[in-house]
């Protein structure tokens, strides 16, 4: 063994890409449990590897004393002395040169070291190498299937493409190339797991990064994108440079650009939304195709009333709400998307309730919508403070609107309660007289019954007569 041991070395470390050292103390620890195997576990015994005679030398640590107690590991003075110093002292180390372990278990033993510690190298090499490479499109062979999860070779190595990220109704078959978003890297008691992904948003954002070159170079920026993988996706870019439209260059000439990205998704429509840091203009925006007629935005709630056409209405939701959830998680906002119709409607409820309130005009009841109110209970249930900011109404009218909407709504409560009453009356009235009727017609039933009854038992006493005087 010791013969081919430094060409060993030298073959694996180049072939591996591995430090020689690292191989060196590998083999070093390997003949140093088998000589711990055969000489003693207890015995201090190290191993080091001789470069110029490419074997694995091992030693005993002996311990000068005066009275040797522990002959393995201990030696008098005198010998010492005779052995290895002159000058030795007791209590000084000294290292004595043990016999080789049997060269069959010792070969055994580096064998198996090299071949761990390569494997173990390896994947060190293979984690430090793709967890750099995490947030990146990698291409792959399809190698096969394990349950529903597709095992994907990238040359060094396999990476997993779990069900959960992969994009509905696309199949693959085994020796198919598929291209993947490395969403994960983690190094497991296994070697390195690669996590791929074909339903992220980055994959798109990376697709878009590679057919797009203002986006590679910085000059368009994506903001921000998101997909219903599949179906649907809408990415929202901008440009710095005020001579670049970042739609165009995103959509390229004759669309060539982006109709890579919906090749590559497997026809997975995309809109590409132009950027802009105000919210209600880009929310109009991130609900195209479908044109807006007005936004109502609360920023208490983050959430927005978004009013269109009625025959808009159905493309701003989209099919099974796409657009609509689509363009909420783009823009970041709570999105209530309405018909004209309808919410003329509601408006028209609104200010019915609202100037129901005594001395509440239609200039005020307009003044409470823009500020959120809806109904009459709704300023009922409000606050001086908050009725405060409606900007036209006064402070010294805000306690009597207060006042006067809460009289408003109890005494219309009331009023209800009373109208419920009277209708229960009315509803107990009508089941009792129903119930009256129907006990008359089970008497004369009754009656009429016993009657013919009667009139068919005379009937049968007589032919009964005839009978016996015959």
């Amino acid at each position: 063994m010791d013969a081919q041991l430094s060409r060993v070395i030298e073959q694996v470390s180049k072939e591996k890409q591995i430090d020689r050292e690292v191989i060196i103390e590998a083999i070093e620890g390997a003949m140093l449990q088998a000589a711990k195997r055969q000489f003693g576990l207890n015995r201090q015994i190290e191993a080091k590897y001789n470069l110029e005679i490419g074997e694995v030398e091992l030693f005993e640590i002996k311990r000068v004393v005066d009275v040797v107690a522990e002959p393995d590991s201990e030696i008098t003075l005198e010998q010492a002395r005779r052995e290895y110093d002159e000058e030795a002292e007791v209590g000084d180390e000294f290292l004595a040169k043990l016999p080789k372990p049997d060269g069959r278990i010792a070969a055994q033993a580096a064998k198996q070291a090299i071949i761990q510690k390569v494997r173990d190298a390896e994947r060190e090499l293979i984690y430090n190498e793709f967890k750099d490479r995490k947030g990146e499109i990698f291409s792959g062979i399809v190698q096969r299937f394990e349950k529903k999860n597709i095992i994907v070779n990238l040359g060094r190595t396999d990476a997993i493409l779990p069900e959960k990220e992969q994009i509905p109704r696309e199949r693959y078959r085994q020796g198919d190339r598929i291209r993947a978003y490395i969403f994960d890297v983690d190094l497991t008691a296994k070697g390195p797991q690669i996590v791929l992904s074909r339903t992220h948003p980055n994959l798109l954002i990376e697709l878009f990064r590679q057919e797009v070159p203002e986006i590679y170079e910085g000059i368009v920026e994506v903001k921000a994108a998101v997909r219903e993988p599949g179906g649907r996706a809408k990415i929202a870019v901008v440009s710095h440079d005020r001579d670049v439209d970042p739609v165009g260059a995103c959509v390229g000439m004759r669309g060539t650009r982006v109709q890579s990205v919906v090749q590559e998704l497997r026809g997975e429509k995309i809109d590409i939304i132009h950027y802009t840091p105000d919210p209600a203009e880009f929310v109009c925006r991130a609900l195209a195709p479908a044109k807006v007629s007005k936004i109502i935005l609360d920023e208490g709630d983050h959430e927005m009333e978004v009013i269109v056409p009625d025959d808009q209405l159905s493309l701003a939701i989209g099919k099974k709400g796409q657009n609509v959830t689509l363009a909420s998680r783009l823009t970041g906002w709570r999105l209530d998307v309405r018909g004209e119709s309808e919410a003329d409607e509601e408006a028209r409820r609104a200010r019915a309730s609202l100037t129901g309130i005594p001395g509440v005009s239609d200039v005020t009841a307009e003044l409470l919508m823009q500020h959120g109110f809806k109904s009459a209970e709704e300023v009922a249930e409000s606050d001086a403070e908050s009725l405060a900011e409606v900007e036209g109404i006064g402070p010294d009218r805000v306690v009597g609107i207060l006042e006067a909407a809460r009289v408003h709504v109890e005494e219309k409560r009331e009023r209800e309660a009373e109208a419920e009453r009277e209708a229960a009356a009315l509803r107990a009235a009508e089941a009792q007289a129903a119930l009256d009727s129907g006990e008359m017609i089970g008497v004369e039933g009754f009656a009429t019954g016993s009657a013919v009854i009667g009139e068919d038992q005379a009937a049968r006493d007589a032919v009964t007569g005839s009978k016996e005087e015959a």
